[in-house]
């Protein structure tokens, strides 16, 4: 069931809450959640941002509540500056889910009202990041994931 990413390892705490029906540890929102192949995904880029790219657990929000279009949306991740301003946004798919245009136009769409500089795309085997020119309303693809310093610098 849980599918080898191209992540980093990490130790991952899993229970089996009720029969057939795991859970995983978020250390972000502190509790234990459904272990689905797109919160494994999640689970280990979290890891990978915190861990490997020094972005700060404390400025990381999971499932961040914003409004489209006068619609409730969730951001799978979201990313804070010290001044509380969001800066990142990630959006996980499960693995055998393709990173399409589609994929790309919902993450814009959801940016739309944050306003983010960068976007994250991923199904934990590729990963897609840009950096968004609101001024002139393009974008360009970066060749890595960034390291916290460098969207906030």
């Amino acid at each position: 069931m849980l599918q080898q990413l191209n992540l980093p390892a990490y130790e991952s705490r899993i229970r089996e809450h009720r029969p057939g029906k795991p859970e995983i540890f978020d250390p972000i929102r502190r509790k234990f959640v459904r272990l689905s192949p797109e919160e494994w995904v999640r689970q280990h880029f979290l890891n990978f941002l915190v861990n490997h790219k020094k972005y700060p657990a404390s400025l990381i929000v999971v499932e961040a509540s914003l409004v489209y279009n006068h619609l409730s949306k969730r951001g799978d991740i979201v990313v804070y500056n010290n001044l509380g301003k969001p800066c990142l946004m990630v959006e996980c798919k499960a693995p055998g889910v393709q990173i399409t245009q589609d994929v790309f136009d919902q993450v814009a769409m959801y940016n739309m009202s944050l306003l983010v500089d960068y976007l994250v795309v991923t199904n934990g085997l590729n990963h897609y990041a840009c950096c968004i020119d609101h001024v002139h309303r393009s974008y360009s693809f970066l060749p890595e994931i960034p390291f916290y310093d460098q969207i906030t610098g």
